[in-house]
């Protein structure tokens, strides 16, 4: 399936989530921390991870559905912001006190909503991109935030949400997927747009607030994700390089973008099974020599013949030649998502099974589930809603995690070993 059909299968199935109130739900209310007891965080399934508290979507600013998420750390007051993608904008929210997140402001989407919107930092700067028509990349100074009230979302007399405004923009592109940016380089990659055969359109953000055009990749088409990194594994014949990893609907494609003007494709590699290649990140560290990053595919938990949650470990100890070696499968049935790696674990957002935390020490056998927190309760089926994506970098280990349905929870894995499944 192409990029376009699985638009179209979300945006039905959205259409009818909104017909029926529950994109956003609106009988859902901002709330304050429940440990996780006996499987239950107040109303939500949980294992190893008690919710800190919950901010709605209107909590949020936003009149819509919510998607991505990022983090940005003051480097200045060590405040942890999160960056909250919603359909008509994005909200910036205080965390550094857990129990008592603060909403510090909304930035207008810059042309229409979208039910795509994402989000990444260069410095103090954040950068954000959507599906809406003519959208481009908004720029947006983070440094600005410093000066805002903190009002924790559940004060009976909070002031209305304050309307930010973007510091700069980049028109090259107009709709776009996703943003990746490698912040060793100070180099953006927008991926999906209707530049560059919806490859990586390359952007210099080395001037933060003057984003040029740097170069395109081409050759393999669409690219619905992407990490970009400077190479840090065991071929030493890419030393020096900066490498990109696209998910490609169909293939993981591995891509050398050192030199902007003429990108090389290092390896494309299908894969048995494939439904939708959407996502995936490099393990922070090697195993017995070898590098690995997992992978999720969209839709195979849809179309394939194993319904249960799959997500997949590639060997790319040689970037010529990335292997499948293992995948984990999960109890539940429902789709994945976003997923990323810190130490080692690894955090899963698979829409209605919410946040899953694996532990992948054992990588690339035994890797097992030890967290979660399901911000879905009402559904564990193969449908788009609960949790689209997390951000799990602040040093706190404060996790935050946005809901399509529901909005962005504040939560904490305990750092439990024992298997939840």
């Amino acid at each position: 399936m192409h990029h376009h059909g699985m638009m179209k299968i979300k945006e039905k199935f959205w259409r009818e989530c909104h017909a029926e109130h529950l994109c956003p739900n609106e009988n859902v209310r901002s709330s304050g921390p429940a440990p996780c007891v006996n499987g239950y965080a107040g109303e939500y399934p949980c294992c190893n991870t008690d919710m800190l508290a919950f901010i709605s979507i209107p909590d949020l600013g936003a009149g819509g559905d919510g998607n991505d998420i990022w983090g940005w750390t003051d480097p200045q007051t060590g405040h942890e912001i999160a960056i909250a993608c919603e359909y008509d904008g994005t909200a910036f929210v205080d965390v550094s006190d857990p129990i008592n997140p603060s909403v510090l402001g909304f930035l207008k989407t810059h042309t229409v909503g979208s039910s795509w919107r994402d989000a990444k930092v260069y410095k103090n700067f954040a950068y954000i991109i959507s599906e809406a028509s003519n959208h481009g990349m908004q720029v947006f100074d983070l440094t600005t935030l410093r000066s805002i009230k903190r009002e924790p979302v559940l004060t009976t007399n909070r002031t209305a949400i304050p309307q930010l405004q973007e510091s700069a923009f980049y028109g090259q592109f107009g709709s776009s997927h996703n943003l990746v940016i490698n912040e060793d380089t100070g180099f953006a990659y927008s991926v999906g747009s209707r530049t560059c055969s919806a490859g990586l359109h390359m952007v210099n953000i080395q001037d933060p607030l003057k984003p040029t055009f740097a170069g395109c990749y081409s050759a393999d088409g669409y690219v619905h994700d992407a990490q970009c990194v400077n190479y840090n594994g065991p071929d030493h014949s890419f030393d020096g390089k900066e490498v990109c990893y696209c998910y490609d609907e169909d293939t993981l494609t591995v891509v050398d973008v050192t030199t902007k003007s003429s990108p090389i494709t290092i390896s494309r590699t299908p894969y048995a099974g494939s439904a939708y290649t959407h996502q995936g990140w490099l393990l922070p560290e090697w195993i017995g020599g070898k590098q690995y990053l997992l992978m999720d595919d969209e839709l195979d938990e849809m179309n394939g013949p194993n319904k249960h949650t799959r997500t997949m470990l590639w060997d790319v100890s040689s970037p010529r030649a990335p292997k499948l070696v293992n995948s984990f499968y999960s109890t539940e049935t429902v789709i994945d998502h976003n997923l990323y790696t810190l130490k080692d674990r690894a955090y899963l957002s698979n829409y209605c099974g919410g946040l899953r935390i694996l532990d992948i020490s054992s990588a690339p056998t035994g890797m097992r589930e030890v967290g979660y927190f399901d911000v879905a309760p009402d559904c564990s089926t193969t449908t788009f809603k609960g949790s689209w994506s997390s951000y799990v970098y602040f040093k706190s280990g404060t996790l935050v995690v946005n809901s399509i349905d529901r909005g962005m929870f504040v939560v904490k894995y305990n750092g439990a070993s024992e298997a939840c499944q």
